[in-house]
């Protein structure tokens, strides 16, 4: 059991990057989840007895990568859980796509069923049954010469949102098989990667913008030497 990759940590709040294959919270797998291994991390680290408390703020994918908050206090889960309610906890995803979206930059809008037996999400251009309204804002921000970088702002947080529109648009993600790519990543991983959060503080009532870099990965370093390139030009 690997250790967690502390990121952000305060009296209230621990972020880590999660890395793909992990799992947020508890399933029918029984593999350990991510909240019990920060609670025996900061249990270790502050040497506390008895139980510690860790509250899962939000989920990502097990098979995604990226940044994973947990509120350290109950007063800081109670006040995260509200700014997430209120969608004052802005996400920012990373997804390597294998087909270049017709339109560089997009705010795509779709109704999504999910089919609780299959665990999957289908996009639909109109309201069908108990489906939910889907909206996120792409943007191409890097091109290789077999794949392409698109920035991810979701607006809604809909189960497998970000995999089921891309794949709608015909830019299904990499390693992505549930959602139409070709073939899998070696690691089981698709090349999803919550990359970026921002919010206010629950308690200090401050700025906060925490960044996660993707996985070390050949694909995903190539990508990083381009945007590297990009922002600093010789």
């Amino acid at each position: 059991m690997l250790p967690p990759e502390i990121i952000f940590e305060d009296n209230h709040l621990i972020a880590i990057n999660k890395r793909p294959g992990e799992i947020s919270q508890g399933d029918k797998t029984n593999d350990v989840p991510l909240v019990e291994i920060v609670k025996q991390y900061l249990k270790d680290k502050y040497q506390k007895p008895g139980n510690v408390y860790a509250g899962l703020i939000h989920r990502i994918d097990r098979p995604v990568s990226g940044v994973l908050i947990f509120s350290k206090t109950g007063k800081a889960g109670e006040r995260m859980s509200k700014i997430v309610r209120d969608r004052a906890f802005k996400k920012t995803y990373w997804a390597i796509v294998k087909n270049k979206p017709e339109q560089e930059s997009a705010t795509l809008v779709h109704h999504l069923l999910k089919n609780e037996r299959m665990n999957k999400s289908f996009a639909y251009a109109e309201k069908k049954g108990d489906s939910k309204e889907a909206i996120l804002h792409y943007q191409l921000i890097a091109s290789s010469d077999r794949y392409f970088l698109l920035e991810v702002d979701p607006k809604t947080g809909r189960h497998h949102q970000i995999r089921a529109q891309l794949a709608t648009i015909g830019s299904p993600i990499k390693g992505d098989l549930k959602y139409g790519f070709d073939r899998s990543n070696k690691d089981g991983s698709v090349s999803l990667h919550a990359r970026q959060l921002e919010f206010i503080h629950p308690i200090k009532n401050e700025p906060v913008i925490i960044t996660a870099n993707p996985p070390v990965d050949p694909v995903w370093n190539a990508f990083m030497e381009i945007l590297g390139q990009k922002n600093n030009p010789k």
